[in-house]
């Protein structure tokens, strides 16, 4: 194994409600069933990594509250190493989940502890920080501590992959420093200030980023796959693998937990884009988001399954 993935990002309690249906505004339903899980796009991220078997250290926050040692001992288990793991006072992040029986869902995040991870607190931790292969992140900490890993890595030759989400406009300065930026189709929307885009277009949404600053952009497309740009103008469309979806709950944490994995074992980003494509259709078939990522065996075995046409079960 080469140098540790190191995840900088969110660690929430997901609050997770099913029902027929997503509710529209004003309207209350009847639910299904209501259960919890650990989140939050940090901490899915590096149990993503881990499961599949690569060294991963995770940066960030939890509460004093009866939520925080639940969420840091979760992380543990899973494989995670998590000295950087911070008890800071007040609630750990939580996230409030709606789940329609179409497996689609309807996010509420209320940052908590997450909101606290200060650039101070990653300066603190530069040592570890410089020891890392990659670093990930994600838009449910602070923006100015986004900025300041950003800054961090092109100072140190690290790349940096950014899943920027939840949806919301980033400084092109930021964008610049992005080795791989990683949006879905609202993401990348939002980024762009062009909505239906994705829908129309992907391959133009996935250029019109590259140009926005990021040297690679992938442009995550759910259930019509993913679309793998770099700034060597090399553009494919990597189609996703056909599953039955019961929860899309952290896919996307699962394809970057996944790409970063394939990066690191010195896969192409291509083959890295088809492996992360797997770990996120096994991850859709299960319920939870950490719960729900695969190991390496389970991908490898999806994976022979698929080119012998064998459907994943």
């Amino acid at each position: 194994m080469g140098k540790p993935i190191i995840v900088v990002g969110s660690i929430n309690l997901d609050l997770v409600a099913r029902a027929k249906s997503i509710p529209r505004p004003g309207e209350t339903l009847t639910g299904d069933s209501f259960r919890t899980f650990f989140g939050g796009k940090g901490a899915n991220q590096a149990v993503a990594v881990a499961k599949l078997g690569y060294p991963v250290t995770m940066l960030g926050n939890v509460g004093d509250d009866a939520f925080g040692e639940q969420l840091r001992s979760a992380l543990a288990q899973a494989g995670v190493s998590t000295g950087a793991v911070t008890v800071v006072p007040g609630a750990s992040g939580v996230a409030l989940i709606v789940i329609a029986s179409s497996g689609q869902n309807s996010i509420v995040v209320v940052p908590g502890a997450n909101g606290l991870l200060s650039p101070a607190q990653l300066e603190r931790q530069a040592s570890l920080l410089g020891t890392a292969g990659i670093l990930l992140a994600q838009l449910e900490i602070p923006l100015e501590s986004v900025e300041f890993l950003a800054s961090f890595a092109e100072q140190h030759g690290i790349p940096l992959l950014l899943d920027p989400a939840p949806a919301r406009g980033l400084p092109a300065a930021l964008l610049r420093r992005v080795t791989w930026l990683t949006p879905n189709e609202t993401e990348a929307e939002t980024l762009l200030n062009h909505p239906g885009l994705c829908g129309q277009d992907p391959i133009q949404a996935a250029n019109e980023l590259l140009r926005e600053g990021p040297r690679n952009v992938i442009v995550k497309l759910g259930s019509r796959g993913c679309v793998l740009a770099s700034g060597e103008k090399m553009v494919e469309v990597i189609p996703a693998f056909p599953v039955e979806a019961v929860d899309t709950t952290a896919a996307g944490d699962a394809f970057n937990g996944g790409f970063a994995a394939g990066l690191m074992h010195g896969d192409s980003p291509r083959q890295s884009a088809v492996f992360a494509s797997a770990v996120a259709a096994i991850s859709v078939t299960r319920h939870g988001a950490q719960p729900s990522m695969p190991t390496n065996d389970e991908v490898q075995s999806f994976l022979k399954g698929t080119e012998k046409g064998v459907p994943f079960v």
